[in-house]
Protein backbone atom coordinates (compact mmCIF):
# COMPACT_ATOMS: atom_id res chain seq x y z
CA UNK A 1 0.00 0.00 0.00
CA UNK A 2 1.52 3.32 -1.08
CA UNK A 3 0.40 6.16 1.19
CA UNK A 4 2.08 8.80 -0.96
CA UNK A 5 0.14 11.91 -1.86
CA UNK A 6 0.95 14.23 -4.75
CA UNK A 7 4.70 14.57 -5.34
CA UNK A 8 5.64 13.65 -1.79
CA UNK A 9 8.12 10.81 -1.30
CA UNK A 10 6.80 7.85 0.59
CA UNK A 11 9.69 7.88 3.04
CA UNK A 12 11.91 10.53 4.61
CA UNK A 13 14.97 9.38 6.57
CA UNK A 14 16.52 11.94 8.94
CA UNK A 15 20.11 11.54 10.14
CA UNK A 16 21.39 14.06 12.73
CA UNK A 17 25.16 14.42 12.58
CA UNK A 18 27.81 15.93 14.81
CA UNK A 19 31.49 15.48 13.88
CA UNK A 20 30.83 12.27 11.91
CA UNK A 21 32.84 13.25 8.82
CA UNK A 22 35.33 10.39 8.97
CA UNK A 23 32.69 7.66 8.73
CA UNK A 24 29.86 9.46 6.94
CA UNK A 25 30.68 7.99 3.51
CA UNK A 26 30.32 4.43 4.81
CA UNK A 27 27.14 5.31 6.68
CA UNK A 28 25.53 6.77 3.55
CA UNK A 29 26.43 3.72 1.47
CA UNK A 30 24.71 1.38 3.93
CA UNK A 31 21.62 3.55 4.34
CA UNK A 32 21.21 4.03 0.59
CA UNK A 33 21.59 0.30 -0.07
CA UNK A 34 18.74 -0.39 2.33
CA UNK A 35 16.53 2.38 0.93
CA UNK A 36 17.11 1.33 -2.69
CA UNK A 37 16.08 -2.22 -1.80
CA UNK A 38 12.64 -0.93 -0.78
CA UNK A 39 11.78 0.14 -4.34
CA UNK A 40 9.86 3.09 -2.95
CA UNK A 41 10.29 6.83 -3.33
CA UNK A 42 12.39 8.37 -0.58
CA UNK A 43 14.52 11.29 0.49
CA UNK A 44 17.52 11.27 2.81
CA UNK A 45 17.90 14.31 5.07
CA UNK A 46 21.24 14.98 6.77
CA UNK A 47 21.39 17.56 9.56
CA UNK A 48 24.86 18.84 10.42
CA UNK A 49 24.54 20.09 13.99
CA UNK A 50 27.39 22.60 13.87
CA UNK A 51 30.15 20.04 13.37
CA UNK A 52 33.71 21.29 13.78
CA UNK A 53 35.28 18.58 11.60
CA UNK A 54 34.85 17.77 7.88
CA UNK A 55 31.22 16.65 8.14
CA UNK A 56 29.75 19.39 5.94
CA UNK A 57 32.56 19.08 3.37
CA UNK A 58 31.83 15.35 3.12
CA UNK A 59 28.09 16.06 2.78
CA UNK A 60 28.76 18.47 -0.09
CA UNK A 61 30.83 15.83 -1.87
CA UNK A 62 28.33 13.02 -1.24
CA UNK A 63 25.44 15.20 -2.44
CA UNK A 64 26.86 14.90 -5.97
CA UNK A 65 26.52 11.10 -5.79
CA UNK A 66 23.05 10.82 -4.30
CA UNK A 67 20.19 12.63 -6.07
CA UNK A 68 17.79 11.93 -3.20
CA UNK A 69 19.97 13.69 -0.62
CA UNK A 70 18.92 16.85 1.18
CA UNK A 71 21.05 18.48 3.86
CA UNK A 72 20.92 21.33 6.31
CA UNK A 73 23.83 22.84 8.26
CA UNK A 74 23.06 24.60 11.53
CA UNK A 75 25.02 27.72 12.42
CA UNK A 76 26.36 26.11 15.60
CA UNK A 77 25.86 23.07 17.79
CA UNK A 78 22.26 23.34 19.06
CA UNK A 79 22.06 19.73 20.31
CA UNK A 80 20.57 16.55 18.90
CA UNK A 81 17.00 17.44 19.85
CA UNK A 82 17.13 20.65 17.81
CA UNK A 83 18.84 18.83 14.94
CA UNK A 84 15.99 16.31 14.86
CA UNK A 85 13.54 19.21 14.88
CA UNK A 86 15.28 20.76 11.85
CA UNK A 87 15.05 17.45 10.01
CA UNK A 88 11.38 16.96 10.87
CA UNK A 89 10.52 20.45 9.64
CA UNK A 90 12.30 19.70 6.36
CA UNK A 91 10.82 16.22 5.82
CA UNK A 92 8.10 15.74 3.21
CA UNK A 93 7.53 11.97 3.37
CA UNK A 94 4.33 10.21 4.31
CA UNK A 95 6.46 8.29 6.80
CA UNK A 96 9.52 9.71 8.55
CA UNK A 97 12.37 7.66 10.04
CA UNK A 98 14.87 9.14 12.49
CA UNK A 99 18.16 7.27 12.80
CA UNK A 100 21.56 8.02 14.35
CA UNK A 101 24.51 8.65 12.05
CA UNK A 102 26.99 6.27 13.71
CA UNK A 103 25.32 2.98 12.61
CA UNK A 104 24.46 2.04 16.19
CA UNK A 105 20.91 2.06 14.86
CA UNK A 106 21.03 -0.71 12.20
CA UNK A 107 19.63 0.60 8.86
CA UNK A 108 18.66 -3.00 7.98
CA UNK A 109 15.68 -2.56 10.31
CA UNK A 110 14.08 0.13 8.12
CA UNK A 111 12.31 -2.28 5.68
CA UNK A 112 10.66 -4.07 8.60
CA UNK A 113 9.58 -0.74 10.08
CA UNK A 114 8.04 0.33 6.76
CA UNK A 115 6.30 -3.04 6.38
CA UNK A 116 4.80 -2.80 9.86
CA UNK A 117 3.66 0.76 9.20
CA UNK A 118 1.92 -0.29 6.00
CA UNK A 119 0.39 -3.54 7.24
CA UNK A 120 -0.52 -2.81 10.85
CA UNK A 121 -1.71 0.78 10.24
CA UNK A 122 0.40 1.83 13.22
CA UNK A 123 1.23 5.51 13.44
CA UNK A 124 4.54 4.99 15.23
CA UNK A 125 6.94 2.08 14.81
CA UNK A 126 9.59 2.45 17.49
CA UNK A 127 12.75 0.43 17.85
CA UNK A 128 13.48 -0.56 21.45
CA UNK A 129 16.87 -1.68 22.71
CA UNK A 130 17.12 -5.41 23.32
CA UNK A 131 20.52 -4.68 24.79
CA UNK A 132 22.30 -1.35 25.14
CA UNK A 133 25.63 -2.38 23.68
CA UNK A 134 29.03 -1.60 25.13
CA UNK A 135 29.01 1.32 27.55
CA UNK A 136 30.51 2.22 30.89
CA UNK A 137 28.94 1.08 34.16
CA UNK A 138 28.34 4.74 35.06
CA UNK A 139 26.42 5.43 31.84
CA UNK A 140 24.39 2.24 32.17
CA UNK A 141 23.37 2.95 35.76
CA UNK A 142 22.76 6.60 34.96
CA UNK A 143 20.40 5.64 32.12
CA UNK A 144 18.48 3.22 34.35
CA UNK A 145 18.15 5.84 37.09
CA UNK A 146 17.00 8.45 34.59
CA UNK A 147 14.24 6.24 33.15
CA UNK A 148 13.08 5.17 36.61
CA UNK A 149 12.81 8.80 37.76
CA UNK A 150 11.10 9.93 34.54
CA UNK A 151 8.65 7.03 34.74
CA UNK A 152 7.73 7.83 38.34
CA UNK A 153 7.45 11.58 37.81
CA UNK A 154 5.80 11.77 34.38
CA UNK A 155 3.97 8.48 33.99
CA UNK A 156 5.61 7.80 30.60
CA UNK A 157 7.55 4.53 30.36
CA UNK A 158 10.51 5.21 28.08
CA UNK A 159 12.87 2.50 29.32
CA UNK A 160 14.88 0.95 26.44
CA UNK A 161 13.33 3.33 23.92
CA UNK A 162 15.48 5.22 21.44
CA UNK A 163 15.30 7.99 18.86
CA UNK A 164 15.20 5.28 16.18
CA UNK A 165 11.57 5.26 15.06
CA UNK A 166 9.22 5.57 12.11
CA UNK A 167 6.37 8.09 12.33
CA UNK A 168 3.36 8.54 10.12
CA UNK A 169 2.93 11.99 8.58
CA UNK A 170 0.09 12.90 10.92
CA UNK A 171 2.32 12.17 13.93
CA UNK A 172 5.04 14.41 12.50
CA UNK A 173 2.52 17.18 11.82
CA UNK A 174 1.23 16.90 15.39
CA UNK A 175 4.80 17.02 16.74
CA UNK A 176 5.56 20.14 14.72
CA UNK A 177 2.62 21.92 16.37
CA UNK A 178 4.30 21.57 19.77
CA UNK A 179 5.96 24.94 20.18
CA UNK A 180 8.22 24.50 23.20
CA UNK A 181 11.93 25.35 22.98
CA UNK A 182 13.03 22.79 25.57
CA UNK A 183 12.88 19.65 23.45
CA UNK A 184 12.90 16.01 24.48
CA UNK A 185 12.09 14.14 21.26
CA UNK A 186 11.17 10.66 22.48
CA UNK A 187 9.21 12.04 25.41
CA UNK A 188 7.23 14.34 23.12
CA UNK A 189 6.42 11.44 20.80
CA UNK A 190 5.23 9.41 23.80
CA UNK A 191 3.05 12.32 24.95
CA UNK A 192 1.34 12.49 21.54
CA UNK A 193 0.02 8.95 21.89
CA UNK A 194 -1.26 7.41 18.61
CA UNK A 195 -1.23 3.73 17.76
CA UNK A 196 2.26 2.28 18.04
CA UNK A 197 4.12 -0.99 17.68
CA UNK A 198 7.56 -1.89 18.98
CA UNK A 199 10.36 -3.92 17.44
CA UNK A 200 13.53 -4.93 19.29
CA UNK A 201 17.06 -4.26 18.09
CA UNK A 202 20.57 -4.65 19.38
CA UNK A 203 22.69 -1.53 19.58
CA UNK A 204 25.65 -1.99 17.24
CA UNK A 205 29.17 -0.91 18.08
CA UNK A 206 30.26 2.51 16.85
CA UNK A 207 32.46 2.35 13.79
CA UNK A 208 34.94 4.63 15.52
CA UNK A 209 35.22 7.34 18.14
CA UNK A 210 33.02 7.89 21.15
CA UNK A 211 29.56 9.23 21.74
CA UNK A 212 29.24 13.01 21.59
CA UNK A 213 27.05 12.91 24.70
CA UNK A 214 29.13 13.78 27.75
CA UNK A 215 27.91 13.15 31.30
CA UNK A 216 27.15 16.86 31.62
CA UNK A 217 25.00 16.88 28.47
CA UNK A 218 23.17 13.74 29.56
CA UNK A 219 22.42 15.32 32.95
CA UNK A 220 21.18 18.47 31.23
CA UNK A 221 18.94 16.39 28.95
CA UNK A 222 17.60 14.52 31.99
CA UNK A 223 16.76 17.79 33.77
CA UNK A 224 15.05 19.10 30.63
CA UNK A 225 13.04 15.88 30.29
CA UNK A 226 11.87 15.87 33.91
CA UNK A 227 10.96 19.57 34.04
CA UNK A 228 9.27 19.43 30.63
CA UNK A 229 7.01 16.48 31.44
CA UNK A 230 6.27 16.73 35.13
CA UNK A 231 5.52 19.37 37.75
CA UNK A 232 5.77 16.76 40.53
CA UNK A 233 9.13 18.08 41.84
CA UNK A 234 7.39 21.35 42.67
CA UNK A 235 4.67 19.47 44.55
CA UNK A 236 7.36 17.52 46.42
CA UNK A 237 8.84 20.85 47.57
CA UNK A 238 5.41 21.88 48.86
CA UNK A 239 4.94 18.52 50.59
CA UNK A 240 8.34 18.72 52.31
CA UNK A 241 7.51 22.24 53.41
CA UNK A 242 4.30 20.94 54.99
CA UNK A 243 6.13 18.09 56.74
CA UNK A 244 8.73 20.45 58.20
CA UNK A 245 6.00 22.88 59.25
CA UNK A 246 4.27 20.07 61.14
CA UNK A 247 7.45 19.11 62.98
CA UNK A 248 8.21 22.79 63.63
CA UNK A 249 4.83 23.22 65.31
CA UNK A 250 5.35 20.08 67.45
CA UNK A 251 8.86 21.18 68.39
CA UNK A 252 7.65 24.72 69.12
CA UNK A 253 4.92 23.47 71.47
CA UNK A 254 7.41 21.19 73.22
CA UNK A 255 9.95 23.99 73.61
CA UNK A 256 7.33 26.44 74.93
CA UNK A 257 6.06 23.84 77.43
CA UNK A 258 9.56 23.14 78.73
CA UNK A 259 10.22 26.86 79.02
CA UNK A 260 7.05 27.45 81.05
CA UNK A 261 7.70 24.49 83.35
CA UNK A 262 11.31 25.52 83.85
CA UNK A 263 12.59 22.26 82.39
CA UNK A 264 14.36 23.82 79.39
CA UNK A 265 17.81 22.47 78.58
CA UNK A 266 20.54 23.77 76.31
CA UNK A 267 20.27 22.38 72.78
CA UNK A 268 22.97 24.14 70.80
CA UNK A 269 23.87 21.04 68.74
CA UNK A 270 20.21 20.38 68.00
CA UNK A 271 19.65 23.95 66.83
CA UNK A 272 22.69 23.81 64.52
CA UNK A 273 21.56 20.45 63.09
CA UNK A 274 18.06 21.74 62.42
CA UNK A 275 19.45 24.86 60.75
CA UNK A 276 21.65 22.75 58.47
CA UNK A 277 18.76 20.46 57.52
CA UNK A 278 16.32 23.29 56.90
CA UNK A 279 18.97 25.35 55.07
CA UNK A 280 19.82 22.43 52.79
CA UNK A 281 16.14 21.81 52.09
CA UNK A 282 15.61 25.47 51.25
CA UNK A 283 18.58 25.55 48.86
CA UNK A 284 17.44 22.36 47.09
CA UNK A 285 13.89 23.69 46.89
CA UNK A 286 15.07 26.98 45.42
CA UNK A 287 17.16 25.03 42.90
CA UNK A 288 14.14 23.00 41.78
CA UNK A 289 12.00 26.11 41.49
CA UNK A 290 14.84 27.83 39.65
CA UNK A 291 14.93 25.08 37.02
CA UNK A 292 11.28 25.65 36.22
CA UNK A 293 11.74 29.42 36.16
CA UNK A 294 14.69 28.95 33.78
CA UNK A 295 12.47 26.90 31.44
CA UNK A 296 9.83 29.65 31.54
CA UNK A 297 12.53 32.27 30.83
CA UNK A 298 13.77 30.33 27.79
CA UNK A 299 10.24 29.86 26.46
CA UNK A 300 9.15 33.51 26.78
CA UNK A 301 12.23 34.73 24.91
CA UNK A 302 10.74 32.89 21.91
CA UNK A 303 14.07 32.41 20.19
CA UNK A 304 14.19 29.94 17.27
CA UNK A 305 15.04 26.35 18.11
CA UNK A 306 17.96 26.50 15.67
CA UNK A 307 19.54 28.75 13.04
CA UNK A 308 20.25 27.52 9.51
CA UNK A 309 23.57 28.36 7.91
CA UNK A 310 23.29 26.44 4.64
CA UNK A 311 20.99 24.05 2.77
CA UNK A 312 21.55 21.47 0.03
CA UNK A 313 18.44 20.19 -1.74
CA UNK A 314 18.88 17.76 -4.64
CA UNK A 315 15.13 17.05 -4.74
CA UNK A 316 13.94 20.61 -5.21
CA UNK A 317 12.86 19.94 -8.79
CA UNK A 318 11.72 16.33 -8.69
CA UNK A 319 11.25 13.29 -6.53
CA UNK A 320 13.46 10.39 -7.54
CA UNK A 321 11.54 7.11 -7.74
Amino acid sequence: MDKRQGNQPLLSVIVPLFCEGSLLGEVLVKIHEVLESLNKSYELILVDDGSTDSTWTVIEAEAKRYPTLRAIRLSRNFGKESALCAGLEMARGQAVVTIDGDLQHPPELIPKMVRLWEQSKADVVEAVKERRGRESFTNRMGAKLFYIILDRLSGYTLNSTSDYKLMDRRVVDAWLKMGERNLFFRGMIAWLGFKRVRIPFRVSERLEGQSGFSIFRLIRLAITAVTAFSSLPLHIVTLLGGVFLFFAIILGIQTLYKKITGDAVSGFATVILLQLIIGSLLMISLGIIGEYIARIFEEVKNRPRYVVAEIIDNTAKEIVE
